[in-house]
This record gives structure tokens, C-alpha cells and sequence, in this order.
């Protein structure tokens, strides 16, 4: 999955002290998408660059950036720390561009570890971006000195990152394994598993029943855990789980949300074109015959 990174190592502890320097990573997020350059674009490289996950695809460093724009330190990955900053400027430095984060995850264009810090950067940009003022009394907010924490200094409010509970769905017939298709990503050429997001009120395992019966008029019993994936592209903590189907197994598409359902056998299964995601590896665990029973 896409957290697994080792031999690499995410330490998202905070650190008020951290301060870019010259040859630091930098985050420039604009509209959702994150500046990288893929490729030796400029037929050199410098050692500074040499420090990212890959060679071939990388961060401004700080020395190339303004800086009076301003910036927060997110992460390290390894000895490496990597800092947002707090305006992304419409002229790039030389060779960068403006790259969609699921662009990246798709297409399998950097390694692991680097997309894995640009979609956790993202998470935490939003954030940001999102609680520069206070929600409950309009004052302009600052960033808290002891923790990852936004304060409103007029009312005290603390404002911590948000995480949204979300299930990834293993429907299993005996050796069989329901697969969808989301009409929002229907053009995709490869198939996924029931999802969705947990409501207010609701446990994790009444959400698996809900959207399952929801999205392709199944129901399910025996529900059970089996693993998650931190903070998805949408600011999602994702639980994975499996569960049987319970009686009939005609499936009833709720057309708004999937355009497809099927049931596929074990043997069968293909999966997704890499490994970065909790529904290829539930897909792949069913597959081999290695599911929680």
C-alpha cells in the first residue's frame, strides 16, 4: 500500500523548530496538484536533488524559492524534511511544473515513498489553507508553538488536521469477489470495491452494511476487519474489511453511484496496475486465498 515505504520512514512529528535550508524540499501546492520535475529536464543534477526518493522526479529546493513567501515544516521521509510553502507562486522554477497528485499515483511515475509524501503534503496544504480563520469566530487564526494545531487566538479554539473514517468493501460469495466500477471513474481500466464514508452515529462496521446495500442492494453479515491505509486523496482514513454476502446474491446498482458490479472468481482476479492502494491489496490477499475468515 501506499504507506508501506520501507525501507524509507514517514516522522510527521512536529518540529517548531525546523527551518528550510538551502538544499530543503519544497511543497508548492496550487489547485490540488503539487509543482514536481520529472525527468533531468536540464541535462544536470546536483547532489542536492540526489536526496529525494528518485532522481528523476523531485521538489524545488529552497534555494530556488522566494524566500519571503513563508514556510511550514510538514515531514521528514528518512533525513530528509520537507516544508510547504504558504503561497504557491504562478512562475515556477525552471523545469517544474503543476503535477495532480492522482496523476502521480496513477500512472506509477515516482516511487513510492515520494508520492506518498506529495499526498500527505496535500492533506496537510488543505488543511492550511482551509482554517486560516476561525470557524466559530471569524478572527484570523495562528499556528499553535507546541503541536500540529491551529488556535484562534481571540476564543481558543484548537484546530487539529481533519481525518475522515471511510470502508473499503471485500464482498465475498464463497470464492467469488464483488467488484465495481464507480461511475465517476468509470473510464479507469481496471475495477475497485465498494467505499464509502462513515456517517455521524454510525460504527465503521453499520457503514460497510449501509453502503453495500446502498450502492448494490446486498446484504452482508459476518463483517471483519481487516487492515487501513492512512489519509487518502480526499483527507479519508480508510478501514478495510470483508464480509459475506447474506442470502441473495442478485445485485441491484444504485446507478447514480457505480456503473458496474460483478461478481469475479478468486482465480481470476487481476487487481490494479500497482500496489499503492488498500483495494488492490484486499484484492490481491482475496486472490491468494489469504483473507480473514
Amino acid at each position: 500500500m501506499i504507506q508501506d515505504i520501507e525501507p524509507s520512514k514517514l516522522t510527521n512529528t512536529w518540529r517548531p523548530d525546523m527551518h528550510p535550508e538551502a538544499d530543503s524540499p519544497v511543497c508548492m501546492i496550487r489547485s490540488g496538484c503539487i509543482a514536481v520535475r520529472r525527468g533531468d529536464l536540464s541535462g544536470t543534477r546536483d547532489a542536492a536533488h540526489a536526496q529525494l526518493p528518485d532522481p528523476d522526479v523531485s521538489l524545488p529546493l529552497y534555494r530556488d524559492c522566494n524566500p519571503a513567501a513563508g514556510y511550514i515544516y510538514l515531514f521528514s521521509i528518512d533525513d530528509t524534511p520537507w516544508f510547504l510553502a504558504e503561497e504557491a507562486p504562478d512562475l515556477l522554477p525552471d523545469g517544474f511544473l503543476y503535477e495532480s497528485v492522482r496523476a502521480l499515483r496513477r500512472a506509477d511515475a515516482a516511487p513510492k515513498s515520494f508520492v506518498f509524501g506529495a499526498v500527505t503534503a496535500l492533506q496537510l496544504a488543505r488543511w492550511y489553507r482551509d482554517n486560516r480563520f476561525c470557524g466559530t469566530c471569524g478572527s484570523r487564526t495562528r499556528l499553535s508553538h507546541t503541536e500540529r494545531a491551529i488556535v484562534c487566538p481571540k476564543c481558543g479554539r484548537i484546530i487539529y488536521p481533519r481525518i475522515i473514517p471511510a470502508v473499503i468493501v471485500g464482498v465475498t460469495d464463497g470464492d467469488r469477489l464483488l467488484h465495481t466500477r464507480y461511475v465517476r471513474s468509470r473510464k479507469l481500466p481496471y475495477y475497485a470495491l465498494v467505499a464509502g464514508f462513515t456517517e455521524i452515529g454510525e460504527t465503521l462496521e453499520q457503514t460497510v452494511a449501509r453502503e453495500v446495500m446502498e450502492e448494490t442492494g446486498l446484504r452482508v453479515k459476518n463483517i471483519r476487519y481487516f487492515a487501513s491505509q492512512p489519509w487518502g486523496v480526499v483527507d479519508d482514513l480508510l478501514a478495510g474489511f470483508y464480509c459475506d454476502v447474506d442470502g441473495d446474491t442478485t445485485i441491484r446498482l444504485e446507478r447514480s453511484e457505480l456503473s458496474e458490479a460483478v461478481w469475479i472468481e478468486r482465480k481470476k482476479i487481476v487487481g490494479q496496475p500497482n500496489d499503492f492502494s488498500l483495494t488492490n491489496h484486499m484484492m490481491m490477499t482475496f486472490r491468494d486465498g489469504k483473507e480473514p475468515r
